[in-house]
């Protein structure tokens, strides 16, 4: 299935680590940590002259992408250039490898110079770019636990203390100046499968009061806005 279910939930601290211990009984840990500790991401988002995707983020827009590269752990030897997309509630992601050079290119707001065999993702990102100036204008930085499960195709992520910043030319620095996305101890937890999510699954989540939300860590940290959630 091309398309998967994606639910996102808003989180306290306790909920978050209650879940990932019962989790523990039934699931694994993804391959970036597999004894379960946090580990890094940070991403480049792209919008263009007239915040299009930022727009359609805020107006709800059901078919729409998201364009990004992506490094774990601060570690540039495998960069993604990602694009992420919703269709009438369904996600689906396509990625590229980049080169050092090519990410360079991108966040330092060059022209990337195009070869035949580049892929698809490359060649819509100088469409846009020729068309309406499509770039990279946030950084969006968290910690993630994650579990997997071959049956369903399932992944469950936590992801804590979500920021961003405007300066995209920080993406390279070990630190960055991020502002949080939320209030001190509220995190997001998400859920991904294809067509069945298993019922040992569903009967942790079961576990807490869940709160369903349509949070995008890059209009938050990209507004800048805290959300009062009481």
């Amino acid at each position: 299935m091309e398309y998967r279910v994606e639910h996102k939930y808003l989180v306290s601290e306790g909920q978050l680590l209650f879940i990932q211990k019962q989790l523990e009984n039934y699931m694994a840990y993804d391959k970036f940590h597999p004894d379960g500790e946090p580990y890094m991401i940070r991403s480049a988002y792209f919008d263009d002259l007239f915040d299009s995707f930022l727009q359609e983020n805020e107006d709800g827009t059901d078919n729409r992408e998201k364009f990004r590269i992506r490094i774990y752990n601060g570690e540039f030897s495998e960069i993604h250039l990602e694009c992420k997309s919703k269709l009438n509630g369904f996600t689906k992601k396509k990625k590229e490898n980049l080169t050092m050079e090519e990410c360079m290119c991108y966040i330092n707001k060059e022209p990337l110079v195009l070869h035949t065999e580049d892929g698809f993702l490359k060649k819509r990102v100088y469409a846009l770019n020729q068309i309406s100036r499509f770039q990279p204008v946030q950084i969006v930085e968290y910690e993630r636990v994650a579990f997997v499960e071959e049956k369903g195709n399932v992944r469950v992520t936590l992801d804590r203390n979500i920021g961003g910043t405007k300066r995209v030319e920080q993406f390279f620095d070990e630190n960055i100046h991020a502002v949080p996305a939320l209030p001190k101890g509220m995190h997001i937890l998400e859920v991904k499968y294809d067509e069945l999510l298993p019922d040992y699954i569903t009967n942790v989540l079961r576990m807490v009061p869940l709160e369903r939300t349509s949070f995008s860590k890059y209009y938050y940290t990209r507004k800048n806005q805290v959300i009062n959630w009481e």
